[in-house]
C-alpha cells in the first residue's frame, strides 16, 4: 500500500516536469528582473520622468520657457509660476520640462556613441588578437589614463561657444549640445571595451564558434550575428550606467559654465544661473533642477542594478 501511495503521489509531479515548457533567455531575465524590487522602483520612476518630459514639452512650449519678464523675476512658487522663476523671470516649470530634454538627449546620445566605439574597439582587439589587439589596448590605456571631466572642459572652453546653432528633431540647439555629446562619448568608451574584450576572449574558443568557421562564415558574419548578440548583457548594463554619468557629466561641465549655453536650457547651466542667489533665500533656483539631477541619476542606477542581476545567471535572486 505505501508503495502504491507514493507511486500515485509521485507521477503527477513528474508529468508536470517533463510536459512544463522550458523558459526562453528573455524570460529568465525578465523574471530575475521582476524579483528586484528596486529596480522596478527605478523604472517606474524613470518612466514617470519621461512622460513628464514628453507630456510637458507638448503642452508647454520652448518659447515660454525663454520668454523674460523683468517684473516677475525672482518670484517664489506660486499658482501662475509652480517653480518660481529665475533672475530674469523665466517659469523655472518650462526650462525644467525643456532642460530634461536637452539633459536626456545628451546623455542618451552620448551613450550611444561611446557603446558603439566600445563594442567595436574592444570586439575587433579580442577576435584577431597579435598586434591588432595590442594597438587598440594601448591606445585604451592611453586614454583611460586622460581625465575626461578634465579633457571635457577644456574642449568646451574652446570650441563650444564657437561652434553654430544646430537643428535637431525640430528644435534649435546651441552648437555647445553637439560638442558636448561628442566629448563625452568619446571618452567613456574605455570600460566597456574591455568588458567587451574579456566576453568576446571567451567565446571565441566556444565550438560553436569553430562550427560558423567550418561552414564558411566569414569574420563579419561571426562577429556581428554571434559574438556580439552574445555580449549584449554587459553591453546593456555598461549601456545603463553608463546613461548616468553622462547627465552627472553634462550637469558638471554646465555648471561650470563650459557646457550647453543659454538660451538652451539644461538642468546644469540652470543651477549655474542659481549659484549667485543661493545665499539670497531664492531656494527654489537651485532645489528643483537639483531634484531632478538626483532623482533620474537614482532611477537609471536602480534600474542598472537590476539588470546586472537579471543577465547574471548565478544571481542570488532564484525564481
Amino acid at each position: 500500500m505505501a508503495s502504491q501511495t507514493a507511486t500515485a503521489t509521485d507521477v503527477p509531479v513528474l508529468e508536470r516536469e517533463t510536459t512544463s515548457v522550458p523558459l526562453t533567455p528573455r524570460e529568465l531575465i525578465w523574471r530575475r528582473f521582476r524579483k528586484h524590487r528596486m529596480a522596478l522602483l527605478g523604472m517606474i520612476g524613470f518612466v514617470l520622468l519621461m512622460v513628464f518630459i514628453v507630456i510637458g514639452s507638448i503642452l508647454v512650449s520652448e518659447e515660454k520657457a525663454n520668454v523674460v519678464d523683468p517684473v516677475g523675476r525672482l518670484s517664489p512658487p506660486s499658482e501662475a509660476h509652480w517653480m518660481g522663476t529665475d533672475s530674469t523671470g523665466r517659469d523655472l516649470f518650462a526650462r525644467i520640462i525643456h532642460g530634461g530634454q536637452i539633459s536626456l538627449l545628451v546623455g542618451i546620445m552620448a551613450v550611444i556613441l561611446s557603446v558603439t566605439a566600445g563594442t567595436v574597439i574592444g570586439g575587433v582587439a579580442a577576435y584577431y588578437g597579435g598586434w591588432v589587439d595590442a594597438v587598440l589596448m594601448r591606445f585604451t590605456e592611453a586614454m583611460l589614463s586622460i581625465p575626461s571631466l578634465f579633457l571635457l572642459i577644456v574642449l568646451g572652453k574652446f570650441f563650444g561657444k564657437d561652434v553654430q546653432t544646430i537643428e535637431m528633431f525640430g528644435r534649435t540647439f546651441s552648437g555647445s549640445v553637439a560638442i558636448v555629446i561628442l566629448v563625452i562619448g568619446l571618452t567613456s568608451w574605455m570600460v566597456l571595451a574591455r568588458i567587451v574584450r574579456a566576453n568576446v576572449l571567451s567565446l571565441k574558443e566556444m565550438d560553436y564558434i569553430s562550427a560558423s568557421k567550418a561552414l564558411g562564415a566569414n569574420n563579419t558574419q561571426i562577429f556581428f550575428r554571434h559574438l556580439i548578440p552574445n555580449t549584449m548583457g554587459a553591453i546593456i548594463v555598461a549601456s545603463t550606467l553608463g546613461l548616468a554619468g553622462a547627465i552627472l557629466s553634462e550637469a558638471y561641465v554646465s555648471f561650470l559654465g563650459l557646457g550647453v549655453q543659454p538660451p538652451t536650457a539644461s538642468w546644469g547651466n540652470m543651477l549655474t544661473q542659481a549659484q549667485q542667489f543661493i545665499q539670497r533665500g531664492s531656494w527654489w533656483m537651485w532645489v528643483f533642477p537639483s531634484l531632478f539631477i538626483v532623482f533620474t541619476i537614482l532611477c537609471i542606477n536602480l534600474i542598472g542594478d537590476g539588470l546586472r542581476d537579471a543577465f547574471d545567471p548565478r544571481s542570488s535572486r532564484h525564481l
